[in-house]
């Protein structure tokens, strides 16, 4: 008989995580699964670089280090780990998964998914991998795996899979899978959830030293609750759960490879202490197409910081862009790039804050271009240039930076695999029914707030935000706490008042999506990443602080929201 909750939890947000998470999660509580997800844009293609040293490699080797720690412990538990740590060769880390539990004398079934490596179909790429669903997991769970290892899976089919071979779903139970799909996009990034970079941590009481890891309790009609284990830190509340939801997110429609979950039906309740009902998510038939992450090496690049220090910030610039550019005359890189941060202040008390900053970025194909050339440009006017020359360090020979794109391929395009942990291989058939992306109309605002008096001063007061990338892309959620913030905030924060806060946006297409029931809006910066974070075309490449910058912005709010 299936129990009547599944609780699945995470212990890894990213390759890099908390190491001793994973056993904290077995120790502190209850649990059926847990998940790890270690990959990102970023990640892909470091792991694409470490198989070019070495073709055996391509996994979180990290994963190894805390199973060797804790894979007794799941076993002696009951626990089932899925985690996407096999990156760009899933076959091989449950290969060495296997390795570790014959070494280590623990009986355990390992299985994983293959199928989304289409690097072969895309000459001149570094990796190219497709973002798989969550059946192939299931599968591997229906036949009895303890772990199941994989590679590019869509963040939440880390939840998804579990809950469909747990509570027998096909393909076709699609406001189930959404309910799963959104607590797998909640739980995918760890401690974000708990109080992780959350817009009003200093509001709430309680220790942030160490946020515990969140769980998700999943009922068999798709509804859940956020929760974590007693007794560890952070918090779970709606705005937290909110916050999530919005993160690296476009539309309404939120799609996937088994089914497009609409964010525009989540109504989330407080049910009680550290506990968030997430409930009446619809779900509607997935794309015809899967999207594909290529990620490829674009060049190299290289930079150095000139500290500026005192009177005369702008004439310096000047004199040194000058100087540069002469230096680099006989040798242009393809693509130059100068910022200067006024973080001087005036009748500075400390000589740093008396500073600002000169950066140089510049890019091209050629390694020396960007290498020597750099380097000795700058090191050459160390006793020629403005009074007060230093850099913060001397400029390298010039790394290699990668380059990601979306592209998309139909169902059939990818051989969706299930490997069994007795060898089996066993297909995953692509959905029955697909349906094209379509937009969802703006939904009716709330009436607008009544005339009053208003006083300049921070969004962030009244609005949370929490901000992402999505290759070149950047997402802005920006959500209010009750219904007058709210009813304010729909009408004043429109794209173009989001352009007018955010220069750089100024003449790039922003969409605003409007999310009623969460009372929140959904911002889409296209191309203000440029070619995406491995590129690091911006000074904040992942726009991981862009909504914070956003709160920081003074506009004129009522009085009566502050």
């Amino acid at each position: 008989m299936t129990a009547a909750t599944l609780r699945v939890g995470n212990f890894s947000g990213f390759y890099g995580d908390r190491f001793d998470a994973l056993r904290e999660m077995l120790t502190g509580g209850e649990l059926d699964v847990l998940t790890g997800d270690y990959l990102a844009e970023l990640t892909m293609l470091i792991l694409g670089r470490d198989r070019l040293k070495d073709p055996s490699a391509g996994y979180a080797r990290t994963f190894l280090r805390q199973l060797e720690d804790c894979l007794g412990l799941a076993r002696e538990r009951g626990v089932r780990i899925v985690a996407n740590a096999g990156g760009l060769n899933p076959a091989g880390l449950a290969d060495a998964v296997r390795a570790l539990a014959g070494r280590l004398g623990i009986p355990v079934r390992v299985a994983h998914v293959e199928g989304d490596d289409l690097t072969a179909a895309h000459p001149g790429g570094l990796a190219a991998h497709a973002y798989l669903g969550g059946f192939g997991i299931a599968a591997c769970l229906r036949a009895g795996a303890d772990v199941v290892i994989t590679g590019r899976v869509t963040d939440a089919a880390l939840v998804s899979g579990p809950a469909a071979a747990h509570f027998g779903w096909t393909p076709d139970d699609h406001d189930r899978l959404a309910g799963a799909v959104v607590a797998g996009h909640v739980l995918e990034c760890g401690t974000q959830a708990t109080g992780g970079n959350y817009a009003f941590f200093h509001e709430r009481p309680g220790d942030l030293r160490r946020p515990g890891f969140p769980l998700a309790e999943l009922h068999a009609d798709g509804t859940c609750v956020i929760t974590k284990h007693d007794g560890t830190g952070g918090f779970v509340d709606v705005g937290t759960v909110t916050a999530q939801l919005l993160y690296e997110t476009g539309g309404a429609r939120y799609a996937g490879p088994d089914v497009t979950a609409r964010l525009d039906t989540v109504r989330l309740t407080q049910d009680g202490p550290d506990r968030v009902r997430v409930e009446g998510v619809r779900g509607e038939a997935p794309p015809p197409v899967l999207k594909v992450g290529l990620n490829r090496l674009g060049g190299f690049r290289n930079e150095v910081v000139f500290v500026l220090t005192g009177l005369g910030i702008e004439a310096k610039a000047a004199l040194v862009r000058q100087q540069m550019a002469d230096a680099l005359a006989t040798s242009p890189p393809a693509d130059v790039r100068w910022d200067l941060v006024r973080t001087d202040r005036p009748d500075a008390p400390t000589e740093e804050t008396a500073s600002a900053l000169l950066r140089l970025v510049v890019r091209d194909a050629d390694q020396q271009v960007v290498g020597r050339a750099l380097s000795g440009a700058a090191v050459e006017l160390a006793l020629a240039s403005y009074p007060g020359f230093h850099v913060l360090a001397p400029p390298g020979k010039g790394a290699p930076y990668g380059v990601f794109e979306d592209v998309y391929v139909p169902h059939s395009a990818v051989g969706h695999v299930a490997v069994l942990h007795d060898g089996r291989r066993v297909a995953v058939d692509p959905p029955r029914v697909t349906a094209v992306l379509r937009d969802v109309p703006e939904p009716e605002l709330p009436e607008p707030p009544a005339p009053g008096p208003t006083r300049r001063a921070p969004l962030g007061l009244v609005a949370g935000a929490r901000s992402g990338d999505k290759g070149g892309n950047a997402n802005v959620g920006v959500w209010a706490r009750d219904d007058d913030a709210w009813r304010w905030l729909a009408h004043e924060l429109t794209a173009d008042r989001f352009r007018q806060l955010i220069p750089e946006a100024r003449d790039l297409p922003v969409t605003r999506h409007v999310l009623p029931d969460l009372r929140a809006l959904n911002f889409v910066v296209e191309g203000v990443l440029g070619e995406g974070v491995a590129a690091q075309a911006r000074f904040d490449p992942q726009a991981k602080a862009l909504g914070e910058w956003l709160r920081s912005r003074h506009l004129d709010i009522p009085e009566v929201l502050l």
